[in-house]
């Protein structure tokens, strides 16, 4: 509870002096519904007259709407092994769990509805999405403390899921480091149904190696294990390029394919360049 408290602490601080209105102004809502019927006033669009209020009264009045901003959250989170890794600041899923729940809290504090659904090579659970701060916290507790059976990603195998489960169009925030291959196909699809945001989670260590001699190198989800000699200038080189090559790759598929896309890092956090993409898209829009 004090873990889940903490995170509730920073995320409202965050919203409060940073996030301000950035997330209400970039997500819009489902349409539109009737506010009130007001005076006609020069240069209103004569298309909105209520004729039967105007021909009751006599005078003419114009129906006003305003958009119905109720939206359903979900957020589709990775907890794959690969979460564990981190060599700054903290690992990967803890800065998922930190962002999950600014992303949650900022639904909220608008009304909306949110949901979680975790997956690692399989779907792990699955919460419907609902209002409220207590079910925020829930959904908090099971980010930071939740423990995957599986230890792979199946990106695609969850965002089939959630195109089964969730009929009505959502927010979708699929949040991974993407270590994971023939998933496209489904994003595309996904991106056709929700309104679809890609946030890759990624630490610098996993595309530079230091200079440190033999290092035995541990893969969280496969369970392998591999003895390498990062004294090695051309290994350390090649490396780096094949990471930096898979990035890339990743990133030009989100371009070409007008997936929304943001990434976070480990050593630089998820406020700055999440404030960066929600200013960038508004203007887009």
């Amino acid at each position: 509870l004090q873990s889940v408290r903490r995170i509730e602490i920073k995320t409202k601080t965050i919203i409060d002096s940073i996030m301000g209105g950035e997330y209400r102004t970039v997500f819009k809502g489902n349409g539109m519904e009737f506010a009130e019927v007001r005076h006609y006033d020069e240069g209103d669009d004569i298309r909105m007259i209520d004729w039967n209020v105007t021909a009751r009264t006599g005078e003419p009045f114009v129906k006003r709407n305003e958009e119905e901003r109720e939206l359903t959250v979900m957020l589709v989170i990775d907890v794959s092994g690969s979460g564990d890794f981190g060599t700054k600041n903290q690992t990967k899923s803890e800065m998922t769990a930190e962002l999950g729940a600014l992303l949650a809290f900022s639904a909220i504090r608008n009304n909306d509805q949110v949901g979680l659904l975790l997956f690692s090579d399989r779907v792990e659970k699955y919460i419907p999405p609902k209002k409220g701060r207590n079910h925020v916290l829930h959904l908090i507790r099971d980010l930071l403390y939740f423990e995957p059976k599986g230890r792979g990603t199946d990106i695609a195998g969850a965002l089939a899921h959630l195109n089964r489960i969730q009929k009505k169009k959502s927010v979708t925030f699929l949040v991974s480091d993407f270590r994971d291959s023939g998933y496209e196909q489904l994003l595309t699809v996904t991106a056709r149904r929700h309104d679809l945001i890609a946030i890759s989670t990624d630490d610098a260590r996993e595309s530079e190696l230091p200079n440190v001699g033999l290092m035995e190198l541990y893969d969280q989800e496969t369970g392998h294990t591999v003895m390498i000699d990062t004294g090695n200038r051309k290994f350390r080189e090649a490396f780096a390029n094949k990471e930096k090559l898979r990035c890339e790759k990743r990133d030009d598929w989100f371009a070409k394919n007008r997936v929304d896309y943001c990434q976070v890092t480990t050593h630089e956090g998820y406020v700055e360049p999440l404030v960066k993409f929600f200013r960038k898209r508004e203007k887009r829009r």
